[in-house]
């Protein structure tokens, strides 16, 4: 009963960082690809957006998945360095 119980708030947690990550993620690309003086902030939507999918990748040990998400985070601290 209790594992269930963790697996079922375990599984909430994981629709909560996917769905917003990919939010993110899209405003990301939206704000990058606008060319409207927004880089900085999109760079650091990046990195939320991959910090949540980070989390939701531990959560769900998906390594691979969370080696692409430090690619992204990395991505997007070169962004926010080189756009500051």
């Amino acid at each position: 009963m209790m594992d269930q119980i963790k697996t079922r708030d375990r599984r909430g947690l994981t629709t909560v960082f996917e769905i917003t990550g990919s939010v993110l993620a899209m405003a990301y690309a939206l704000l990058i690809a606008s060319n409207t003086g927004a880089e900085l902030f999109g760079f650091a939507v990046l990195l939320l957006s991959s910090g949540l999918f980070a989390a939701w990748a531990v959560i769900d040990r998906r390594w691979t998945f969370l080696l692409l998400q430090g690619f992204y985070a990395a991505s997007a601290i070169i962004g926010l360095i080189r756009w500051a």
